[in-house]
């Protein structure tokens, strides 16, 4: 066997799903450098094209498409659409950050339908799909909030955790057509969804410190596990969640944000 080429995407379509900006669209950068073809999808479609037009100029394959994850019929129109789907990601997720005390239901119901049930909606229609065909990679993005909670993050975590566990369950299903479902966790990162906490010195400095690297993460440092995820390299991997938090859930300490 040649062990150089584990890692190597070429000829596989992959779908992401938060490619307009952030996380999302360093993965879709990232899975076509490894010779992916990439459907770059988004909420805004310029943002998803932008993505796509990236990978052009550098060469790669991709294509950019609009979705709502909260539209079932979407969704599946999205899925259905991806000759060949080998891999797809999922990004896309919103905070409302206040005590749970003073949650409104419109804000619980806003968070958990993106955050909840679109990422079932988007695992479902993928898990079909790739069932049907006897093989692919799925890979939510959770986050180390699936298992650390702190002040005001009540509803995202509980999300979050919710992911992990649909992840879990769907890599226990559908492993016999195989079908891998993994997520991967991010600490702190840099990217439109952190921009306020970014504002606040205090805020954005104490986080850093919570890691043991010290720092926040930029969105590149989260491509890695997703194509390690994609890629033969992870034949045997179903059912976990990859932690990407420099260290966060391995340091003890605590942080009340300024809610």
């Amino acid at each position: 066997m040649d062990y150089r080429k584990l890692f190597d995407l070429t000829g596989r379509h992959a779908l992401v799903i938060g490619a307009g900006s952030g996380i999302g669209a360093a993965v879709a950068e990232g899975l076509a450098d490894f010779g992916a073809v990439v459907a770059c999808a988004d909420l805004k479609r310029e943002a998803a094209d932008r993505t796509a037009a990236t990978i052009v100029r550098k060469g790669g394959r991709a294509e950019g498409h609009a979705v709502d994850i909260t539209d079932e019929a979407a969704v599946e129109a999205l899925v259905g659409g991806v000759p060949g789907l080998d891999a797809l990601v999922c990004t896309p997720a919103v905070n409302v950050r206040k005590p749970l005390l003073e949650i409104t239901s419109a804000e619980f119901d806003r968070v958990v339908n993106l955050n909840l049930k679109g990422s079932f909606l988007v695992m479902r229609a993928a898990g079909r799909r790739m069932a049907a065909q006897g093989k692919g990679s799925i890979i939510l993005y959770s986050s180390i909030r699936a298992l650390t909670v702190e002040p005001g993050q009540g509803v995202y975590a509980a999300t979050k955790a919710g992911t992990l566990q649909l992840i879990r369950a769907l890599a226990a299903e559908l492993g016999p057509s195989g079908v891998r479902a993994n997520a991967v966790a991010p600490g702190v990162v840099e990217t439109p969804l952190t921009e306020p906490i970014k504002a606040r010195p205090d805020w954005y400095r104490a986080y850093a410190e919570k890691s043991a690297l010290g720092r926040w993460a930029q969105p590149s440092e989260m491509v890695g596990p997703a194509i390690y995820l994609a890629s033969e390299a992870s034949s045997f991997v179903t059912g976990t969640l990859t932690i990407v938090d420099g260290g966060w859930t391995a340091v003890d300490g605590r942080f009340t944000p300024p809610l």
